[in-house]
């Protein structure tokens, strides 16, 4: 029995090493191309550097915390890159003009307003996205697809096309600290980091420590089980799409804020990034199971890719191939990790029962 039980049990710890490889798959890739830009890439470990890449590398992960709630449900939002820039204009449009009522009327917001009325834009196209999924049965794919070109649409038609700039606001309304929230810091760290830590943060104890948070892997793992054990599973995909469309909004307004300009191209691929951190960081495509911490460092993965190309002068056609060549092995390892440890159950079991 012994001598049969010894190759059996080599082989397992030979696959719970590499299963353990793959788990820190997303560790292992942000420590090889940090290594590598800061070697390749000039004046890429300078302060400034650091700075901006941590802004940029906030934005995606935004997207990349609302996507992986919806991906662990077993959908998928492509329209979060749309919402971005819709938002964007909004937001520009309440700075510039504020709200015309006619008859010589106008009403006009202060900072606060605008982000509110910012956010819930996102959150009312996010709502938009669940109705049609759980109300009309469209296919996540599809009804987001759809919302992707009314929202770009839309941003488009607000302007004409046109950019809104110089959002520097007005005092007298006090809508003059409207870019604080792209450009300011509080400690010395950007308000966009706080505003991070803060949403992830939420996010990450939502996941762990609330029934919406296991209902939501409940709903991924196993649809029609979950509706049988009592889990709303209406009101789940509606949270994560109006959750996503939170994100995305806030996106949009720190990017007009930063640029202290709205476009309404603004947000373009942006889906790309944030599917590609949240299955980076090991949020599975077939739903039931990804974590925040692990989205966050996906996002740095694919943050610090992004600017480093930049740095070394790497054409932007050449970018968008690398970054789908790393959604592809993404996936293509993500399903390689979920084989293997279905692989390492079973002989766990049968090891059990001898």
């Amino acid at each position: 029995m012994s001598a049969s039980s010894e190759p059996a049990s080599n082989r397992l710890g030979g696959s719970g090493l590499l299963l353990l490889l793959l788990k820190a798959r997303t560790f292992i890739a942000l420590i090889a191309v940090f290594a590598f830009f800061a070697l390749a890439a000039p004046n890429f470990l300078s302060t400034a550097n650091m700075v901006i890449m941590a802004k940029h590398v906030a934005l995606n992960a935004f997207l990349a915390i609302g996507m992986t709630f919806v991906i662990i449900t077993g959908g998928i939002d492509l329209s979060v890159g749309s919402i971005v820039g819709l938002c964007g204009m909004v937001a520009g449009y309440l700075v510039l003009n504020g709200v015309d009522l006619g008859f010589a009327w106008t009403i006009q917001f202060n900072t606060f307003e605008i982000a509110l009325i910012t956010i819930l834009v996102g959150v009312l196209i996010g709502l938009v996205n669940g109705l049609l999924i759980t109300r009309l049965n469209v296919a996540p794919f599809i009804a987001t697809l759809g919302t992707l070109y009314v929202a770009r649409g839309a941003a488009l038609l607000a302007s004409g096309g046109a950019t809104f700039p110089n959002l520097s606001g007005d005092a007298n309304w006090g809508s003059d600290t409207f870019r604080w929230i792209g450009t300011g810091n509080i400690l010395g760290i950007p308000v966009s980091i706080w505003l991070l830590i803060v949403v992830a943060a939420a996010a990450a104890y939502v996941a762990r420590n609330t029934p919406l948070g296991r209902h939501i892997y409940a709903v991924g793992g196993n649809e029609r089980g979950a509706g049988l054990s009592g889990v709303k599973v209406r009101q789940v995909k509606l949270a994560v799409y109006m959750f996503s469309g939170f994100c995305a909004a806030l996106v949009g307004l720190i990017i007009a804020s930063q640029l202290q300009a709205a476009h309404p191209a603004t947000g373009e691929t942006f889906e790309l990034n944030a599917i590609a951190a949240a299955v980076l960081g090991g949020t599975s495509m077939s739903g039931g199971r990804g974590r925040i911490g692990g989205t966050i460092v996906g996002a740095f993965v694919i943050g610090i890719l992004s600017d480093g190309l930049v740095m070394m002068g790497v054409s932007t056609f050449w970018q968008t191939v690398i970054k789908g060549l790393v959604i592809i092995a993404a996936v293509v390892v993500d399903q390689a990790q979920s084989r293997l440890e279905a692989r390492v159950v079973l002989r766990q079991q049968a090891a059990a029962a001898r």
